[in-house]
């Protein structure tokens, strides 16, 4: 390739995994680069910083939903509403150098969806919501939330689409210390991703964990490129179709 030669003819029926091989991105990858890695190529180089908000006029247990993610994910800011657009929302995030914005919705005063829209320029990824337990909801009473960088777990994501949800939800924490003893969770089973989020203490025998809220169920259905607030011209990455329901013994994470 270098030297603009013809492919040699024993190589030719291969020509395709050797024209990708020929084009990686440097000498140390594994793989061809791919929009994933030119969209999340800050986060080699700063931490995570989390904009988060509601639908308008929020009910009260959305806006507990709402305080309860800003304690949970570090650097994560609050605002409210009000009269904004989703184009100032996004304008905001990017002055302020917000890496990402999260959108809170709710249908009857329960929470019901999470949008997550990565700045400046996209993917965003929409999420529906149930089964959500608050932290004053928990059987077992809690202390203050921890501020140390939580570890994340990724268990049952198996598939190409699984690793592209898991990137972005990786993407909105920063890296650990080896010695936080905070833990959340992200466990797909049949597509529905439950999030719990826990501390532990262990000794040389044993180790207890102990839940810290909230905990709540995610099920993606799209995938956009693009920010939110260009939605309606973005192209759609992913969308989980109504008939994908009738496959019943099909899963795509």
């Amino acid at each position: 390739m270098d030297e603009d030669k013809p492919l040699p003819t024993e190589l030719r029926k291969n020509a395709d995994a050797v024209i990708r091989e020929g084009q990686l991105a440097d000498g140390h990858t594994m793989a061809a680069r791919t929009h994933v890695d030119d969209e999340y190529e800050m986060a080699k180089f700063r931490d995570p910083k989390l904009l988060i908000t509601t639908s308008r006029d929020p009910s009260q247990r959305l806006v507990q939903f709402q305080k309860e993610l800003k304690i949970l994910v570090p650097n994560a800011t609050r605002i409210n509403r009000g009269g904004y657009v989703l184009k100032d929302l996004v304008g905001i995030g990017a002055v302020n150098d917000f890496s990402d914005l999260v959108i809170l919705h709710e249908t009857r005063g329960e929470p019901d969806g999470i949008i997550v829209s990565h700045l400046p320029h996209g993917p965003t990824a929409y999420f529906g919501v149930s089964n959500v337990v608050l932290r004053h909801d928990l059987r077992d009473k809690v202390g203050p939330v921890s501020e140390q960088y939580p570890h994340l777990v990724f268990d049952g994501f198996n598939t190409a689409l699984g690793d592209r949800l898991s990137a972005i939800l990786k993407h909105l924490f920063p890296l650990p210390k080896i010695d936080s003893k905070r833990v959340m969770t992200f466990r797909n089973d049949n597509d529905y991703i439950s999030f719990r989020h826990h501390v532990y203490k262990k000794d040389h025998k044993h180790v207890e964990l102990k839940e810290l809220g909230p905990r709540f169920e995610l099920k993606p259905y799209q995938i956009t490129l693009g920010t939110i607030d260009k939605a309606k011209d973005a192209q759609k990455e992913w969308v989980l179709r109504p008939y994908m329901n009738t496959a019943a013994s099909r899963n795509y994470l």
